[in-house]
Parts: structure tokens; C-alpha cells; sequence
């Protein structure tokens, strides 16, 4: 089975909402859900005319708290995995790095 790693940059205050929506409405594998970890980030950004920032002044750099939150998923969910997050993610553009995982024989 195919598995890819999501990382997922979160403001601090929103991870429990994603965590719980993904653990909602997707399966996980192996017996377990809410396998994830978080690390905690610091987020620059600066929004630019045009944009609609959750945080932050147009045209002004920002800074942020985050966590970076990281868990392993079924290399077939990944675009209902996505949507969740789109969906629950208060930024208007999420920062999202998906990573396909060499298979270890489990």
C-alpha cells in the first residue's frame, strides 16, 4: 500500500479542529486514529493587495505562532484529505506539503 506524509502549517488555536474533522470523516489504517504530531513553527508571510489575510495588514510582513502538523495517510485519500483541510484551514491559502513514503514493509 501507497502511503504519503501531510504536513500542514497551523495557526496554534486551530489544530485541534482539523485534527478532529480529519479524524471525523476519514478512515485511518492499522487499528489507530489520531496518530499526529505538531511541532511548534514560527510563520512569516506577508499578504499582498488582492488578498483577504485571516491574519495580518496588506503589505505588511507578519508573523505568527504555528504548528506544524505532520501525519501519514492512504495514497488513494489524499484528495479527500485535502478538501478537509481546505475546509476547517482558517488561512485563505494553507500551506500544505504532501510527501510520498518509501514503503517499509508494514
Amino acid at each position: 500500500m501507497k502511503y504519503l506524509k501531510i504536513e500542514v502549517f497551523v495557526p496554534a488555536e486551530n489544530v485541534n479542529d482539523i485534527i478532529e474533522a480529519i479524524n471525523d470523516e476519514y478512515l485511518g489504517d492499522n487499528n489507530y486514529d489520531y496518530v499526529y504530531s505538531e511541532t511548534p513553527v514560527i510563520g512569516y508571510f506577508r499578504p499582498l493587495e488582492g488578498a483577504s489575510p485571516h491574519i495580518g495588514d496588506i503589505n505588511k510582513i507578519e508573523t505568527i505562532e504555528e504548528m506544524k502538523v505532520e501525519f501519514r495517510i492512504k495514497k488513494d485519500d489524499l484528495s479527500e484529505v485535502i478538501k478537509i483541510i481546505k475546509r476547517e484551514h482558517p488561512y485563505e491559502v494553507p500551506i500544505i506539503n504532501v510527501l510520498e513514503l518509501i514503503e517499509t514493509g508494514d
